[in-house]
């Protein structure tokens, strides 16, 4: 992973542990908006992952239906309706 992943994730994990407990839990999606966004850059890298986490972001709001979203293994910005599990992204690079 690349040093820009990394402090991307950082800055995300800042975020988790000092802002979001100052707030009631209102995400609509499984998992939350921020471990998606770990997830994705650790999946997609810097640049895809940070963008599909904006847009998940974007997707986030009152009147998405919310509900399970994995990151998807292949890059794509809509949510993710195929997998009911979280897909094995090691499976991916074989």
């Amino acid at each position: 992973m690349s040093f820009i992943g990394k402090g991307l994730i950082m800055i995300v994990r800042g975020y988790q542990r000092f802002i979001s407990p100052l707030f009631q839990p209102s995400c609509r999606y499984y998992p939350t908006c921020s471990s998606y966004m770990i997830k994705a850059i650790q999946v997609h890298g810097a640049i895809k992952g940070s963008t599909m986490g904006i847009f998940r972001i974007l997707r986030c709001n009152p009147f998405a239906r919310g509900g399970i979203d994995y990151v998807p293994v292949h890059f794509s910005l809509k949510k993710n309706l195929l997998d009911e599990e979280e897909p094995d992204y090691l499976a991916k690079n074989r």
